[in-house]
């Protein structure tokens, strides 16, 4: 009964079409490349958890399988390194964008998007949802704003896919989520890339862990340095090693709140506001 049900709630991608595997004989330019072994498809009803860090129900990945995400982009230099090391692979991973980064960076944001990551978000200003003062109303805004902050900078609307600023998530809020029909995500196993300053570090955490668990969502931040600098190695270890990249897609898009949609409008469009990408607008004709 327990494996029906978390079948009803994750499902392979081969059953429902959503996208073949990659394999590295299919990536142009690097023939030991990680890609992706398989995509599942997440049914967000009733806001199910994943990582068994803090909840334990889901347990769908096989030994082996990794599900590579990235909090708190999109960010300059940081996160187009990040894109360019998972491109080299072929292999796709799980972003949960800070709404205000969103809204500074949007060519970045959808350039995520184009490379066809899944996109979900990490409140508006990473605040932390279990203070006092983010109780209620206060609480839901950070969480509502980040997501149409997201949907305003993206162009389209994100993934029903969310994690908690510091892991911390407050009984109501987490009915809160249940109510919207959006997707807890913890993680099996953290990197602390925000502790190493050097690349190696970041390698080091995630595999030495890796190699206790056999297999885990890995929380990283394509926000730090030293993570955009370790990607390239640290693919190319989980290839050597045998791990296996599964892609989190969602069976349908969060709807955002008119009432925020509208207010982060107001905020940062002004009245001439066009959806027009930067490149198509400003141009370099001289100089670099």
């Amino acid at each position: 009964m327990r494996q029906i049900f978390i079948s009803a709630v994750i499902s392979m991608a081969a059953t429902l079409a959503i996208s073949a595997p990659v394999s590295a004989e299919q990536c142009p330019g690097n023939d030991q490349a990680l890609g992706v072994s398989r995509t599942v498809e997440i049914d967000t009803q009733g806001g199910p958890g994943f990582g068994f860090a803090q909840y334990k129900i889901y347990d769908f990945l096989e030994p082996g399988e990794v599900v590579l995400t990235f909090d708190d982009g999109p960010w300059p230099n940081t996160t187009p390194a990040v894109l360019d090391a998972l491109a080299s692979h072929c292999t796709k991973a799980t972003f949960f964008i800070i709404g205000k980064h969103a809204v500074w960076h949007p060519e970045i944001l959808k350039k995520v998007a184009a490379a066809g990551h899944t996109i979900g978000t990490h409140t508006w200003s990473h605040a932390n949802l279990s203070k006092g003062k983010m109780k209620g109303d206060a609480g839901k805004a950070e969480i509502e704003k980040g997501i149409s902050a997201t949907k305003f900078a993206l162009g389209d609307s994100p993934s029903p896919f969310f994690r908690f600023p510091f892991l911390q998530d407050p009984k109501e809020m987490v009915g809160y989520l249940a109510e919207r029909n959006i997707a807890i995500f913890s993680m099996d196993l953290d990197s602390f890339d925000f502790k190493h300053r050097k690349p190696e570090g970041v390698i080091k955490a995630v595999l030495d862990k890796l190699e206790k668990q056999g297999k885990g969502i890995i929380l990283m931040h394509d926000f730090q340095k030293s993570t955009a600098k370790a990607m390239p190695e640290l693919l190319k270890k989980l290839k050597e090693k045998g791990y296996r990249v599964v892609h989190l897609t969602a069976k349908d898009r969060v709807v955002s709140l008119e009432q925020y949609d509208t207010e982060i409008a107001k905020e940062f469009a002004g009245p001439t506001a066009s959806s027009r990408p930067v490149s198509s607008v400003v141009r370099t004709i001289t100089g670099n």
